[in-house]
């Protein structure tokens, strides 16, 4: 093996959740101040801290291996990369975040056909033209460099934002008038680097792990003893991904069950257990599940 797999790590507002998706994934990744190389708990890579903006050009260009962004990003740069996963994740939810079109809450656009003849504020500058020119509306497009949603009125008639859940363009009195697109984070390649065996294998293994890392969200293992006149009842009641895990004890009489459960329905879950007479519940959470 020569060298090492470059990675880049979004700077910003995705690098706390890319981080703790690495560390979940079984990465330790530490970021010192100052510094846009942070260590990492794997001698095979080495990690460049970088805006997710120029994530997508610089792993076409091969100046990284690996990399993650948004699909926004990605479709903005147009970049010819190899998409290797689609990572559900962003700095607030698992949910994809929206590029929309929005304008001030007492503007008479309702929609994008409003929009001729009208001036757009917007970092994606690509997307919002080409989605301007499918619907066949001529509209001036400029780049916004940030505090985009302060603009409109008197700068710009609408803008063109990313948004997760609607909050800063509610609290800057802006309304949505139409969504472009959707965008979740995607972890991308470098067309060359992914045909070199090592490489490839690689990057095959941390897919892996971060899928299986998100996929452990909001799951959790559950483990009980109960009686064996019980155990129709009670595997009744769980929901996991696939049949329980069922085991004797040494107690004649008694079983042993394990499943993988989503979290938010083990809350209501315990208490009818219990009641179906389940002992020794044991909640557990997870860090990765491979299927």
């Amino acid at each position: 093996m020569a060298g090492k797999l470059k990675l880049g790590i979004p700077a910003g507002s995705l690098q706390e959740a890319t981080i703790q998706l690495f560390k979940k994934a079984g990465f330790n990744i530490a970021v010192k101040e100052r510094s846009y190389y942070p260590s990492i708990n794997d001698d095979e890579i080495e990690c460049i801290l970088i805006r997710a903006q120029e994530i997508p050009r610089y792993v076409e260009e091969g100046v990284l291996d690996l990399g993650l962004s948004g699909k926004d990003w990605i479709t903005e740069n147009n970049s010819d990369v190899v998409e290797v996963a689609e990572l559900k994740y962003s700095k607030i939810s698992k949910g994809p975040v929206r590029f929309v079109i929005a304008v001030p809450e007492n503007s008479s656009i309702r929609s994008v056909k409003d929009l001729e003849g009208k001036r757009i504020a917007t970092e994606l500058v690509n997307v919002t033209k080409n989605y301007l020119k499918k619907n066949k509306v001529n509209a001036e497009v400029e780049f916004s460099w940030g505090a985009t949603e302060v603009k409109p009125p008197r700068l710009v008639d609408a803008i063109a934002e990313l948004t997760e859940t609607g909050s800063s363009l509610r609290a800057n009195n802006l309304r949505i008038v139409e969504t472009i697109m959707e965008s979740t984070t995607r972890l991308i390649a470098n067309k060359e680097s992914y045909k070199e065996k090592w490489k490839k294998e690689k990057i095959e293994d941390i897919r892996l792990l971060l899928q299986g890392a998100l996929d452990a969200d909001e799951k959790v293992g559950l483990k009980m003893n109960v009686k064996e006149s019980d155990l129709d009842k009670i595997v009744g009641l769980l929901d996991g991904m696939k049949s329980p895990t069922v085991s004797h004890l040494r107690l004649k009489g008694w079983l042993s069950i394990e499943v993988i459960m989503s979290e938010k329905s083990v809350r209501e879950l315990i208490p009818k257990l219990k009641k179906m007479g389940a002992q020794d519940i044991i909640e557990y959470p997870l860090n990765k599940v491979i299927h």
